[in-house]
C-alpha cells in the first residue's frame, strides 16, 4: 500500500476496494478493482473524499465504469483509469502509471479531467469534502447454482471470485471478476480445486495484467479462462454464462476442447457432456 500525505487528506492505495475500511475515512482511495457498482459501493460506503478505480476495457453496457456515475448519486468524487495505462488490480501501478478516461460530475467540479494522470487527479480530490452520505443498496456481489445434475460437476456462478468456498471443489465456476493477480503477485483467491473456472477479461489491459492468473491455475490443473468484456459486462456471472464469448484460455482448458472465439456456455456443456460419458 501507498500513502501520499497532502495539505488537506492523505492518498491511499489498494489492490482491491474491499480492503478499504474505516481507517480510511477523510481520504482519497485509488483501488486496483474495476469500476462497476459492487466496487464502488464498497469504496464509497467509508466516507471519502474521492475514489479512483480501473475502467475495465468499460465493456459491454458499460459496465466498468458505471460505478463512477452511481457514487455521483450522493456526490462523491470517482474517475476511472483507462486498463491500457496501468495494471487492474494494483493500486499502486495505477496511482504511478494510469491516466484517467472517465470522470463524473463532482470530480470535474475539483478539476479532474480525461487525461489527466491518477496522481494529478487523486490529488485534486484530496480537496474535495468528505462524503459520509451511504450509497444507494446494490443488485450485484451474489452467488448462483446454475445446474446441479447427478453424476455432472456443478456449475456455479458467482458475481466475484472471492465468493468461492471450500465445498466448491470439483465444481465449474463462471465468476463476474477479472483474472488479474492482485498487485500481479500469487494469491490464494482460487481456494477450492475447481475442475474450471472462468472470469472477464477486463479489456486485458496494459502488459495483460487483466488474464495474469490463467496460467497460475494451469499449475494446479485447473482449466481456466476468460470471456470477453466486449461480450458480457464486468461484474455480472450470470451474464459471461449466457452471453460470454471465451477470449483466452489457459494450456489446461486448451487441452479439454476449448476454443477461443466460441460462445463459454458451449465449451461448459462439452465439459459436461465428456463428464458424463467418463462416469457411465
Amino acid at each position: 500500500m501507498t500513502t501520499i500525505a497532502t495539505d488537506t487528506g492523505e492518498i491511499f492505495t489498494v489492490p482491491a476496494s474491499s480492503q478499504v475500511n474505516a481507517s480510511h475515512h477523510g481520504q482519497v482511495i485509488v483501488s486496483g478493482s474495476y469500476g462497476g457498482e459492487y466496487n464502488a459501493f464498497h469504496a464509497g460506503k467509508w466516507g471519502l473524499r474521492g475514489v479512483v478505480l480501473n475502467d475495465a476495457g468499460v465493456g459491454k453496457g458499460n459496465a466498468g465504469v458505471r460505478g463512477i456515475f452511481y457514487l455521483e448519486q450522493i456526490g462523491l468524487a470517482a474517475a476511472t483509469a483507462d486498463v491500457n495505462t496501468c495494471h487492474i488490480a494494483d493500486g499502486e501501478h495505477m496511482l504511478a502509471h494510469g491516466v484517467i478516461s472517465h470522470v463524473n460530475a463532482a470530480a470535474t467540479k475539483l478539476g479532474c479531467r480525461v487525461g489527466q494522470s491518477v496522481a494529478e487527479c487523486a490529488g485534486l480530490m484530496t480537496k474535495g469534502p468528505v462524503v459520509a452520505a451511504e450509497p444507494p443498496a446494490i443488485s450485484g456481489g451474489k452467488r448462483y447454482v446454475l445446474r446441479d445434475v447427478p453424476g455432472e460437476p456443478k456449475v456455479l456462478a458467482l458475481d466475484a471470485a472471492p465468493m468461492l468456498t471450500a465445498e466448491d471443489a470439483g465444481a465449474i465456476a463462471v465468476t463476474g471478476s477479472h483474472a488479474a493477480l492482485f498487485r500481479g503477485q500469487p494469491d490464494n483467491v482460487i481456494g477450492p480445486d475447481l475442475l474450471a473456472v472462468f472470469f472477464n477479461d477486463a479489456g486485458v489491459g496494459l502488459d495483460d495484467a487483466g488474464i495474469k492468473r490463467l496460467p497460475t491455475l494451469d499449475e494446479r490443473g485447473i482449466a481456466a479462462g476468460t470471456v470477453s468484456a466486449a461480450s458480457a459486462p464486468i461484474g455480472d456471472a450470470r451474464a459471461a454464462y449466457n452471453e460470454g464469448v471465451i477470449s483466452h484460455l489457459n494450456r489446461t482448458a486448451l487441452a479439454m476442447g476449448g476454443i477461443v472465439g466460441e460462445p463459454l456456455k458451449t465449451f461448459i456443456d462439452r465439459i459436461l457432456s465428456a463428464a458424463r460419458a467418463k462416469s457411465r
